[in-house]
C-alpha cells in the first residue's frame, strides 16, 4: 500500500468516535458488530437487565436494538437516565429527604415516558384513529402521573414524667407533579396528647413504601389508543442513578410497567454499581428479583475476551475495526481480512492487538487511535501495539490510581504476587468474596473475569473466579525476564506444574492460582 493511502486511512482510524450516544443512528447500524448469540439473546420479548463495563457496548447494543425494532413495525423509547430531568443533582443531595429526592426521580422518568410518546403521536398523527380520544389518553396519563409517592413511615414514641405512649402512622409524604413543584405533610394518627413535658424520640429506620395511582392503567389505554402493538422501552445507564434510589425506580417498574402486555423493558446497567431490590420482612421487597420478574442472564463482560475464546475474540474485533473504517473512509479493502494484511505486518501482530483490548469494544476503538499514531506512515507492528497499549493504560486506563493510593497499592500487591512471584496473568478469588477496591479495578477494566464459578477437584462446593490482569500491567514486561510465562498454572497428573492459556472449568489444584486477599490486605 501506498504510503499516502496509509497515512489517510490511519488518520481515520485515529479519528474514530468512541461513543455511541454521539454516532447517528446509521451509523450505528454500519458498524454493530453481533457477538452471536448477543443479538438473538437481547431480541426476545422478555423483560431484561443488560450488564457489562463502561465500554462494552451497552449503548450501542440499545440503539440498534432499537432502530431494528422500528424497521419490524414496533415503537421503541431509549432513555439516557443521566439525562433525565431539568435538575439531576436533586436526586444526590444528602439535604433533601430520600422520599422527595425519590418521588422526583419517578415522576421525570414518567414525564420522559410521556414525552416520547407524545413525540411519536405527533409523527404519527395522521394515522391515528381519533385524536381527540388519544388527547384525553395523554390528559389521562400526565394527571396521575402527579399522584406517584414516596411514603416514608416511622414509629414515634412519645414521653413524660408520668407515661409513655405508643402513637404510630406518622408518615411523610414528598409529591411531584409534572411540573417539579414539590409538597410535603405530616399526619398521625390515634395521637393522645400528654402534657406540655413530653418529648418525641423515632423508633427504629423509616420504612418507605410507593403509591403509584392508576399509572399502570392509564398507560395501557394510551398505547391502546395510539394503535401501537409494541412498545420497547430501553433505559440506559441505569447505574447512573443513585444506588439508594435504585430499588425504587425499579419497584416502579415492576408495578406499573413490567405488566402491561404492549411493552418490553430492557435495562442496560453495570452491575457492581446497581441495586435493584430491598428485601423487607416474611419474603417482600421493593424493587425487581432479578431472574424472576426480570432475566439477568446476559452480561457483555462474559463474550470477547481473547484468553476465553481467541478466535472468536479475533473475528469480532476484526470486523469492528473493518466496519467503523469503511463507515468514516473509502477504501479498497471489501473484507476485514483484507484490511488486516494491509494495516498490520504480520496476523499476529492483529492478534497481540486483539489481546491488548481485553475483551472491551471501546478500549479497543480507543487503542488502535492509539496504535495508529505510534505507527503513522508504517505497517502496524508488534512494538507499535504495544506502544500504543502503554500510552493507553497509563495516559488513560491508569488515571482512576492517581488520586487514590489505597486502590494503587492493591493492585500492586497483585501485580507483585500474580506476575512478580507466580509468573502468571490470572488468579482466583473465591465468588462468595465481595472486597470493594476489587469491584472498582474490574469497573475500571485494570482487571477482568474470564470466567465465573469455577471448581476445585479438592473442594468441589467451593467456586472460584478467575480474573486476569489487564494487559497494560505487564506491558513492560514482555520480552524481559520478568515477563509472566503463561495465563495461569495447575498441577498435572505428575505433581508438576501445567501452563494454561485458557481457564479450565475446573481445577486439579489451585496452590499456584488462588489469590489470598486477606494477607494482601493485611488482615
Amino acid at each position: 500500500m501506498l504510503s499516502e493511502e496509509l497515512k489517510k486511512i490511519q488518520s481515520s482510524l485515529i479519528g474514530f468516535e468512541t461513543r455511541a450516544e454521539k454516532a447517528s443512528a446509521e451509523k450505528l447500524t454500519e458498524t454493530f458488530v453481533d457477538a452471536e448469540p448477543l443479538f438473538a439473546l437481547l431480541s426476545t420479548n422478555n423483560h431484561q437487565v443488560v450488564f457489562g463495563r463502561r465500554g462494552t457496548g451497552k449503548t450501542h447494543a440499545l440503539r440498534y436494538l432499537a432502530q431494528s425494532v422500528e424497521k419490524a413495525g414496533d415503537v421503541s423509547v431509549y432513555l439516557d437516565l443521566r439525562t433525565i430531568g431539568s435538575n439531576g443533582s436533586i436526586y444526590t443531595d444528602q439535604n433533601i429527604p430520600l422520599e422527595q429526592r425519590t418521588s422526583t426521580l419517578l415522576t421525570d422518568v414518567l414525564v420522559a415516558i410521556h414525552d416520547s410518546l407524545l413525540e411519536i403521536a405527533n409523527q404519527q398523527y395522521s394515522f391515528l384513529n381519533s385524536p381527540v380520544s388519544v388527547t384525553k389518553a395523554f390528559d389521562a396519563f400526565a394527571d396521575v402521573i402527579g399522584s406517584v409517592r414516596v411514603v416514608g413511615e416511622t414509629t414515634i414514641e412519645t414521653h413524660n414524667n408520668e407515661q409513655t405512649a405508643n402513637n404510630k402512622g406518622w408518615s411523610f409524604s414528598g409529591v411531584l407533579g409534572a411540573s417539579p413543584s414539590a409538597t410535603g405533610g405530616a399526619k398521625s394518627e390515634n395521637n393522645t396528647v400528654l402534657s406540655r413535658a413530653e418529648s418525641l424520640r423515632t423508633v427504629g429506620s423509616k420504612r418507605y413504601y410507593i403509591q403509584f395511582g392508576a399509572i399502570q392503567n392509564t398507560l395501557s389505554r394510551l398505547i391502546d389508543e395510539l394503535g401501537l402493538s409494541k412498545v420497547w422501552l430501553l433505559l440506559d445507564e441505569w447505574s447512573e442513578v443513585p444506588v439508594a434510589l435504585q430499588p425504587y425506580l425499579a419497584d416502579m417498574l415492576r408495578r406499573t410497567i413490567l405488566p402491561t402486555p404492549y411493552i418490553v423493558v430492557k435495562i442496560a446497567a453495570i452491575e457492581h454499581r446497581s441495586d435493584f431490590m430491598l428485601p423487607l420482612e416474611q419474603g417482600a421487597y421493593i424493587g425487581i428479583e432479578l431472574g424472576a420478574d426480570a432475566g439477568a442472564d446476559l452480561n457483555l463482560d462474559d463474550f470477547m475476551v481473547f484468553d476465553n475464546d481467541s478466535s472468536r475474540s479475533v473475528e469480532f474485533f476484526k470486523s469492528l475495526i473493518f466496519k467503523h473504517l469503511s463507515s468514516t473512509v473509502d477504501t479498497a479493502f471489501s473484507t476485514p481480512d483484507q484490511m488486516v494484511q494491509a494495516l498490520f505486518k504480520q496476523f499476529p501482530v492483529f492478534e497481540e492487538f486483539v489481546r491488548a483490548s481485553e475483551g472491551v469494544p471501546r478500549d479497543a476503538i480507543y487503542l488502535i487511535s492509539q496504535v495508529a499514531r505510534a505507527a503513522f506512515g508504517e505497517t502496524i507492528s508488534v512494538n507499535h501495539v504495544r506502544s500504543g497499549a502503554r500510552q493507553w493504560y497509563s495516559r488513560d486506563k491508569s488515571s482512576v490510581l492517581k488520586n487514590n493510593p489505597d486502590l494503587s497499592s492493591l493492585l500492586n500487591h497483585i501485580i507483585d504476587d500474580v506476575i512478580g512471584h507466580r509468573r502468571a496473568r490470572a488468579f482466583l478469588l473465591q465468588s462468595e468474596i465481595r472486597e470493594d477496591r476489587i469491584d472498582r479495578l474490574f469497573d475500571s477494566r485494570l482487571l477482568h473475569i474470564l470466567k465465573k464459578n469455577v471448581s476445585d477437584r479438592d473442594n468441589p462446593g467451593r467456586r472460584y473466579d478467575v480474573y486476569k490482569l489487564d494487559y497494560g500491567c505487564y506491558v513492560d514486561l514482555i520480552n524481559t525476564t520478568k515477563a509472566p510465562l503463561a495465563l495461569m498454572f495447575d498441577e498435572g497428573e505428575s505433581g508438576e506444574d501445567d501452563l494454561l492459556e485458557v481457564p479450565p472449568d475446573d481445577y486439579r489444584s489451585i496452590r499456584r492460582a488462588v489469590l489470598d486477599l486477606s494477607t494482601i490486605l493485611g488482615g
